[in-house]
């Protein structure tokens, strides 16, 4: 096929990119070359969208034995669209074929090829902010920032480590030549040519499709493989137009489309489950339950599988010497997006005999009466609360958040807003549940994922304690994100050295803008890999060193 971009356009384009990339995640600092706000963008993506609603997306790929869609949004609308559904016999086979030109391309070339399809995704990302938007029920301006730049910025990310552990062994022919006393010196010539594992199926997630998805897709391409996206039944449209986007720059650099693929589902089918097993399938990528997870990782024996499940995310509340700030920013931490992260704080651990603060000597009753106080202020406004709550995702978060009600005294009662742009959105405020941690059937509730925006307001008889309760917690049931407000030194050592020795991500003291559920690429690790709640993290040199494997050539010089 006719390349219509050339090695040196995708050089002279990106490059410079690359290399910035690789410096920030050598120094950690900010960096994003990719605009957070709307103005930045030519147009808002509305028509664009609207476009799209009740028709056929066809990605003229192979294979295609039906049409399927069901989406619908929690706003209320019925998006309409059918995808491709693919005759795996047929699909996976194409897939294959394109990976031996993919290969010799090399490392750079890959790493400039994505970096042309992220470019390519970027320029639409008001289009693909509706597309997340009405299929994750993120309210509009965080579904543009986190499915949009943010999401591409961890795409890049995974482009960045990819290219830099490919590129650790020699890429050009080494010389190797071993002295041999008075004889002729034993000499060799060596080749060592980083390849690919085999196709790749990436599982998307309903919340964050694009986000929890970019990471594992981009690793994958630009280490050699072919990626099978397969997306959330309910949250199908923004991955496909990422791969729509994927296909026609592959297709123009002169690589084989296939490479790339969606793999739409028809109700109830389960066909992750099929291909997962797959002898083709050699890398898994998975965002969701533990319970699938944990399955991914029992019977996908054939491929190596990068899994981010559930855990209980846990904030050590001790002392704190901004009482004002440290409501303000657990109360929008509670709330945003509903708590439909997975880095969402569930259990706040506080001690039964109170906290120490700026404001004087609090007692548990007083600080859960105050955060509750304080996340009422913050939602109290329904447009307010619309922007910053979006939609409930499934009715399965509507009926977790009616149960958590019967678990203890309520602290703060969830109600209803309304939504006058979209009447039918479910959209709901935090409750915020008391429980006293002493009590055997309390457990069985703060040591249980309640996804949604359910927290509880767990007493315990110590910092101590509270400190040994987030030892049991990360070990036994996993956290994305840890937590903690005190003014002790030693205080915050003891916790420290539980994240340290049960691998957990710590953040210490926030009372300002940063909160924390929220991460940023290049800098923030999302989730360690060491806990159960994920096996990998976003994103490290792990992530993506073993998707690829350096094969050897040995010629006698």
């Amino acid at each position: 096929m006719a390349a219509q971009l050339s090695p040196q356009q995708l050089t002279e384009t990106h490059r410079t990119t690359l290399d910035q990339a690789l410096e920030a995640i050598r120094t950690r600092a900010y960096w994003s070359p990719h605009p957070e706000h709307p103005k930045a963008y030519e147009n808002d993506g509305k028509a664009a969208f609207d476009a799209l609603l009740g028709a056929r997306f066809d990605l003229d790929q192979p294979g295609t034995d039906d049409w399927t869609g069901a989406e619908v949004s929690p706003y209320g609308t019925e998006l309409g669209i059918t995808y491709p559904h693919p005759d795996l016999e047929v699909l996976l086979p194409a897939m294959k074929a394109g990976m031996g030109a993919w290969r010799e391309a090399g490392p750079e070339t890959r790493a400039l090829v994505c970096l042309e399809i992220l470019s390519r995704i970027s320029a639409r990302t008001p289009e693909l902010a509706h597309a997340v938007m009405h299929t994750s029920g993120q309210a509009f301006m965080m579904a543009f920032q986190a499915g949009g730049p943010h999401a591409q910025d961890r795409g890049l990310e995974a482009v960045a480590y990819a290219y830099q552990e490919q590129t650790r062994t020699p890429s050009d022919t080494a010389h190797w030549s071993k002295p041999q006393g008075k004889r002729d010196p034993l000499e060799l010539s060596k080749t060592f040519i980083p390849t690919a594992r085999g196709i790749a199926l990436m599982i998307g997630c309903n919340t964050f499709p694009t986000w929890n998805g970019y990471p594992g897709l981009f690793a994958s391409l630009a280490t050699g493989n072919p990626v099978l996206v397969k997306p959330h039944p309910r949250a199908v449209l923004s991955l496909a137009l990422t791969v729509q986007i994927a296909r026609t720059v592959l297709a123009e650099a002169g690589f084989d489309p296939n490479l790339v693929a969606l793999a739409a589902e028809r109700p109830g089918e389960g066909i992750a489950k099929t291909l997962a097993v797959r002898p083709e399938i050699k890398i898994i990528d998975y965002t969701g339950s533990t319970s699938f997870g944990d399955w991914l990782e029992a019977n996908a024996r054939q491929a190596q599988v990068y899994t981010e499940k559930a855990g209980v995310n846990t904030v050590v509340v001790d002392s704190t010497d901004d009482y004002k700030g440290m409501l303000s920013n657990l109360a929008f931490s509670l709330s945003l997006y509903s708590g439909q992260m997975c880095t969402t704080p569930q259990n706040l651990l506080i001690p039964r005999d109170g906290i120490s603060t700026d404001a004087g000597a609090k007692s548990y009753d007083e600080v859960v009466a105050d955060l509750a106080v304080s996340v009422g202020g913050l939602l109290g406004d329904d447009a307010r609360a619309n922007a910053i709550l979006g939609a409930l995702v499934n009715p399965d978060v509507k009926s977790r958040l009616e149960a958590a009600s019967g678990l203890g005294e309520v602290a703060l009662a969830s109600r209803e807003v309304a939504n006058p742009d979209f009447p039918d959105a479910v959209v709901r405020t935090p409750v915020i549940v008391k429980l006293d941690g002493a009590k055997p059937d309390a457990e069985a509730a703060y040591l249980s994922e309640c996804f949604g925006p359910v927290s509880f307001a767990v007493a315990v008889d110590s910092t101590a304690g509270a400190v040994e309760l987030l030892r049991r917690t990360v070990r036994d049931k996993g956290a994305m994100t840890v937590g903690a407000y005190t003014t002790s030194q030693e205080v915050e050592r003891a916790i420290e050295e539980v994240c340290l020795e049960e691998s957990a991500q710590l953040s210490l003291n926030l009372t300002g803008g940063v909160y924390v559920n929220q991460t940023a690429a290049f800098s923030d690790f999302h989730g360690s890999g060491g806990n159960p709640a994920a096996n990998a993290a976003l994103c490290d040199g792990a992530f993506v060193a073993n998707r690829f494997r350096v094969v050897e050539v040995r010629r006698q010089a």
